[in-house]
């Protein structure tokens, strides 16, 4: 008599062989290979979004589940309308400063679905499920390379690797369930989906969709978790400063002291931030973009640069004291964030930053690098951002400058390197909470900080008065609200369950994730629906230089995500035997 093994079992021995892992490898490095960078010529981006639909359809449209469909379906422009829009700042161009409209951002382009119906008298157990992931990726894009069992490149962790996962998960499901003559309970819905990004409007076409809605009880949603299950996400808003002082007056010496007040809002905010969820108080703020610097708002910024000129040739002892005042700021900064030089890189193995700054002299100018270690701002603590370095340096150069300037032998000008003297200054970054705080709240909060730290700049300079009127604060990106889930849904349930049966690491207590993502778009169009968040990858190599994702994590997500689709949809339970 033939011996029969359990689903899992069944699972393992289609996933943990030498030609399962050069499958996951292959299909990932292919979807890297195709730069899905946000791109002010739309046309680039619906090309690249084609060619990683092909391959998804290719691989999904040779399962053998019945009933198996495959749709684009259009992004539905009328998007424009909901709270949650994120404006189109990636289509402005000096050609259209404003940028194209929804109507024409969107013509032609489209959200993958692939549906799986389940039984026409299903059994009373079970929910229909959706799972979700993006194919977009933050830049630099970067291509992909192969060492040892990692995949490295641009999407490998966020979020290539998690909709791999989801692929991987569907084809093992093919296999086992034709050999064990399992058919769907319920319905198994697949979203690959646009612009998470930039801020959701591909998951948001789906989520107000009510039609869709019908096929799917529950979502998950992939992102790179560190193959951990979350009920919760915190929320994040991304901030658009410009700064336009009175003239005369420097707007990067001011932008010093409106991030120095943000930072502070923030801390408060982390103080006041008390969430069974999120007892780490995952409340971050990150200064993306100065100028010319930084590509992202959520993204660290790993270097900057700065001159201090003066109309004279500067002596020995100008240097020597610019120099005491540089490390004096970094001082202050690694009191408060810690001296990042002094740890090590797990990616790389070596200091996490070679060297704070770099200080050359340039005739009559001095010019200040400044370096930090890339990643997702949700990370941040992690990492080491270049922008929130540069500001204490400032602040400090800003303190001593009447003694410099005496050394000097005349008036200093501390200017960004490749922004003009004078003129408006841009800056953007993003600000974490959890859902002890409204958007609306944070977003004023903001607003405030940052007059108060041009307000602190302007009665430094003799120009009191006037701070809320030189800083305008706006949030016309992403803009995504916090939310808590129940961990002790169904769904949370069979997913702890999938996890043991699959060997992952014990969860508990079960914990909100410390990232926002497309998931809270499903969570506040449906209230009370189960919304998961779990995927392979390390948020640490998210939006990093070294982004990067192990085959072995990519594996183990292929295997929860198998069994937890049997379990949640009631078609198999993990002890079950064929």
């Amino acid at each position: 008599m033939k011996r029969r093994r359990s689903i899992v079992r069944e699972i393992l021995a289609h996933t943990r062989c030498a030609e399962f892992h050069d499958y996951l490898k292959t299909l990932l490095v292919e979807l890297c290979l195709i730069d899905t960078t946000p791109n002010p010529a739309v046309k680039k981006m619906r090309e690249a979004e084609g060619l990683c639909f092909n391959i998804l359809e290719r691989e999904l449209t040779a399962l053998k589940f019945s009933g198996l469909s495959c749709e684009r379906r259009p992004i539905n422009p009328a998007i424009k309308k909901h709270p949650s829009y994120s404006l189109l700042h990636f289509t402005k161009t000096p050609h259209r400063p404003k940028g194209l409209s929804a109507e024409e951002t969107y013509q032609g382009r489209s959200n993958l679905l692939c549906f799986v119906p389940g039984a026409s008298r299903p059994q009373k157990q079970g929910n229909s499920v959706a799972v979700n992931a993006h194919i977009d990726v933050v830049a630099p894009y970067f291509p992909p390379l192969v060492y040892g069992g990692t995949v490295y490149g641009r999407g490998a962790c966020d979020d290539k690797g998690p909709v791999v996962s989801l692929v991987a998960a569907r084809k093992v499901l093919s296999e086992v369930m034709s050999k064990c003559g399992l058919q769907w309970n319920r319905n198994v819905l697949a979203m690959f989906v646009v612009e998470e990004e930039t801020g959701g409007n591909g998951s948001l076409s789906l989520a107000i969709d009510r039609k869709l809605k019908r096929n799917y009880d529950s979502i998950l949603v992939g992102e790179c978790t560190g193959l951990k299950i979350y009920p919760a996400n915190r929320g994040a808003v991304w901030y658009r400063a410009e700064l336009r002082p009175p003239r005369g007056v420097s707007p990067f010496e001011m932008s010093a002291f409106v991030n120095e007040e943000m930072e502070r809002e923030g801390v408060a905010i982390r103080a006041e931030s008390h969430h069974p969820l999120f007892p780490q108080r995952p409340v971050q703020t990150c200064h993306g973009i100065i100028g010319p610097f930084g590509e992202h708002p959520s993204r660290i910024c790993g270097h900057v640069a700065f001159q201090v000129r003066s109309r004279k040739t500067p002596g020995h002892k100008f240097e020597k004291l610019l120099r005491d005042c540089l490390e004096a700021g970094l001082a202050d900064y690694a009191g408060r964030y810690g001296d990042k030089s002094k740890v090590t890189d797990p990616a790389t193995g070596k200091p996490m930053v070679a060297r704070h700054y770099e200080l050359k002299r340039h005739g009559k100018a001095f010019r200040v690098d400044v370096y930090g270690a890339t990643g997702h701002m949700g990370a941040i603590r992690e990492r080491d951002g270049a922008i929130t370095k540069m500001t204490h340096l400032v602040r400090s150069l800003v303190a001593s400058k009447p003694r410099l300037e005496t050394f000097a032998g005349g008036k200093l000008v501390l200017e960004l390197v490749g922004a003009k003297t004078g003129e408006r200054l841009i800056c953007e970054g993003g600000q974490g909470f959890v859902p002890t705080h409204h958007i609306e709240e944070v977003m004023d909060r903001l607003r405030q900080a940052a007059a108060r730290g041009a307000e602190n700049y302007l009665r430094r300079v003799g120009q009191a008065g006037r701070g809320a009127r030189t800083v305008n604060v706006t949030y016309e990106k992403l803009h995504n609200v916090a939310f808590d889930g129940d961990p002790k849904s169904v769904s949370m349930l069979n997913a702890l369950a999938a996890a043991k049966s699959c060997g992952l690491r014990d969860q508990e207590p079960v914990l909100g994730w410390t990232v926002s993502c497309d998931a809270r778009l499903f969570a506040t169009e449906y209230p009370g629906m189960d919304v998961l968040t779990f995927g392979p990858g390390k948020l640490v190599h998210a939006h990093s230089d070294q982004e990067q994702i192990g085959l072995d994590d990519l594996r183990a997500a292929v295997e929860f995500l198998a069994v937890f689709l049997l379990r949640q949809t009631g078609t198999a339970v993990d002890h079950a035997k064929y």
